[in-house]
């Protein structure tokens, strides 16, 4: 039975499958010029000599059409895809690092490259390397980790010209793009102990994507606390806190806060700390007289909380500096491998400590 196609009840009609894609050719017959001035006008080819009239013509023609240029064609005659490959972390990411890869895909556009996030890794490791040397991408930027050298080896060998790591450690063979979170557990509890509190609980998230910060950071405060002389025979400690991110797992955490007697706690990150914040006020301790508590990565909800949440904050240089870097090394692959810590840190005291 026929449906009526008048009727607003009537189902959709089939999807028409469409025609072929327009061609350069296309573009070339209705411009009324040769296929290599559209290639000229098109990919923007340094000497191509082509007048404005001519140009004109040739994007008018293309947008009539709607064409759009063959990368992967373009990428075999230029040997090369322009393609930045940011392999994205299995890690939640916040903010403060999603402002910073936005910031640098849109860097990238006017050096000539398009930067790709890849939003799962097909993988782990050497698989992972694997999956991404497919897309033939000319550098890699590797935002999770778990990245070896012989990663790195696989990549170059596909014909990847540079690859960038961004994480706590450098990895053999790829330029080092440090972000020390030692500093950002050191600097939360350095405050914690001008602030006269000496028994100090660590969240220490469940997540085991997050493990390399989280020990890191554990290792920060450690540290801190070591040059203080703090320990035992001083009435001094250091406590690791698991953390499920739900508040059933902060109801325990708080118990265990008490039975350890802490006055102090560095919730990992502020959105932890928020967590633990609700789970003491809770149970009624005072937030900061009886337990300090500190964050990380300064949020605004943290700042609209009462107490307001005291917080390390993690500055980033901007997206251009990083596709500068990467600029650099595909221009000149047979530079020294670039190392350098990106992240700076600072304590914003307020309310809660």
């Amino acid at each position: 039975m026929n449906s009526d196609p008048t009727d607003p009840a009537a189902p959709p009609p089939p999807a028409v499958p469409p025609a072929a894609p327009p061609t350069s050719a296309d573009v070339a017959r209705l411009a009324g010029v040769s296929r290599a001035t559209v290639s000229f006008v098109l990919n923007n080819t340094p000497g191509g000599r082509v007048g404005e009239q001519t140009r004109a013509r040739v994007l008018a023609a293309a947008d009539r059409l709607g064409y759009v240029p063959h990368a992967g064609a373009r990428s075999l005659r230029a040997g090369r895809t322009g393609l930045i490959l940011m392999a994205g972390s299995t890690v939640p990411i916040g903010p403060l690092f999603s402002g910073f890869y936005r910031e640098f895909q849109d860097a990238l556009l006017p050096r000539g490259y398009t930067g790709v996030l890849l939003g799962t890794t097909l993988g782990s490791g050497d698989d992972a390397a694997r999956a991404w040397a497919e897309l033939r991408p000319t550098a890699v930027v590797c935002l999770t980790p778990g990245l070896t050298a012989e990663g790195v080896r696989i990549l170059l060998r596909s014909g990847t010209r540079a690859v960038f790591t961004l994480g706590p450690e450098p990895v053999p063979g790829a330029h080092a793009l440090i972000m020390d979170q030692v500093e950002v557990g050191l600097c939360a509890a350095t405050h914690l102990l001008e602030r006269g509190r000496r028994r100090i609980g660590v969240v220490v998230p469940a997540d085991p994507a997050l493990a390399p910060f989280s020990g890191a950071r554990l290792a920060g405060v450690r540290a801190a606390v070591a040059t203080a002389g703090g320990g035992p025979s001083d009435g001094g400690a250091v406590e690791p806190l698991s953390l499920e991110y739900t508040e059933e797992s902060a109801a325990a955490l708080v118990a265990r806060s008490r039975e350890l007697s802490l006055d102090g706690l560095f919730g990992y990150n502020d959105e932890y700390a928020m967590l633990a914040l609700r789970a003491l006020q809770d149970a009624g301790l005072d937030v900061p007289g009886e337990i300090a508590l500190v964050g990380a990565d300064d949020l605004l909800l943290g700042r609209l909380l009462r107490p307001r949440l005291t917080s390390v904050r993690m500055r980033l240089p901007g997206g251009g500096h990083l596709a500068d870097l990467v600029d650099r090394a595909l221009t000149d692959p047979g530079s020294a491998l670039v190392s350098q810590d990106l992240m700076t840190v600072e304590l914003v005291a307020r309310d809660s400590s």
